[in-house]
């Protein structure tokens, strides 16, 4: 963590992040363009960003995108704040955010982090559903052959659909699929009422890709894409909030062989 906070100390790099608040995913160059900073000195800001875990970088093509990364920002909020006071600081989160930001739209979602395993053994964990149950209650039935349909058993409601499918699936490095369906029955699960229901059926289908790089002996970095939003999704919204636990619990998972429990 002490890499976070040193990154942190910098103003220079809070008005990069500040930046990628306002507007995720952009290039070097619409970085420079809001600073008054020359390339290189945004490249070396970028850099110690990026080697705190602060923001991470999707490839498009032949541009770099920067992301901000809520994982650091998660695990220090987990050390030192209880499960009892939680509730009030994110209030009190919602509550400033709502007063003085402007309405912004999540295209897309990036989250990455680094966990103590294997890419085999996340590999597993990603596809497994002695594995996915555990830090997830969420099973897939699928060979994840690209093209194969996917059924899902989301918290005890099976969905099956003809456009939940396999995306990628390179063994130990990529794996991607298009998000489930939105149902009644999962509605019901979840207690959402029939406008947010119809809302959530309403939006596109999105897709979620995890990539898996090794980056030692034992360590492994996952990066987390969920994108294909309309702007002003819900869902975006929604699993904005819902991938930092996920993943945090999986990490937990595979470092210490137990996943969070359910109230943290």
């Amino acid at each position: 963590m002490d890499e976070v906070f040193k990154a942190l100390a910098d103003p220079n790099r809070r008005a990069l992040l500040d930046s990628l608040n306002v507007r995720n995913g952009q290039t070097l160059r619409e970085l420079c363009a809001g600073l008054d900073m020359a390339r290189q000195s945004v490249s070396k800001h970028l850099a110690v960003l990026e080697e705190a875990g602060l923001i991470t970088t999707v490839r498009r093509g032949r541009e770099k995108l920067h992301y901000l990364n809520a994982a650091p920002v998660h695990e220090i909020a987990h050390r030192w704040i209880s499960r009892y006071d939680r509730a009030r600081v994110q209030a009190l989160a919602d509550l400033k955010l709502a007063l003085e930001e402007t309405p912004m739209d999540a295209p897309t979602f990036v989250y990455t982090t680094y966990i103590r395993t294997t890419p085999q053994k996340l590999w597993q964990a990603l596809t497994e559903p002695a594995f996915t149950r555990r830090y997830w209650a969420t099973e897939f039935t699928t060979d994840w052959s690209v093209g194969s349909p996917m059924t899902w058993d989301n918290h005890g409601v099976l969905i099956s659909d003809p456009e939940q499918v396999v995306l990628e699936a390179e063994p130990y490095s990529r794996l991607s699929y298009t998000w489930h369906a939105i149902t009644p029955e999962l509605a019901k699960r979840f207690g959402w009422d029939g406008e947010l229901l119809a809302r959530l059926s309403g939006e596109a289908r999105s897709k979620v890709t995890f990539t898996v790089e090794e980056t030692a002996a034992q360590v492994v970095k996952l990066t987390v894409v969920h994108d294909g939003f309309e702007p002003g999704s819900s869902l975006a919204e929604m699993v904005g909030h819902g991938w930092p636990s996920v993943v945090a619990s999986l990490k937990t998972l595979l470092e210490t062989g137990e996943p969070l429990p359910d109230d943290a």
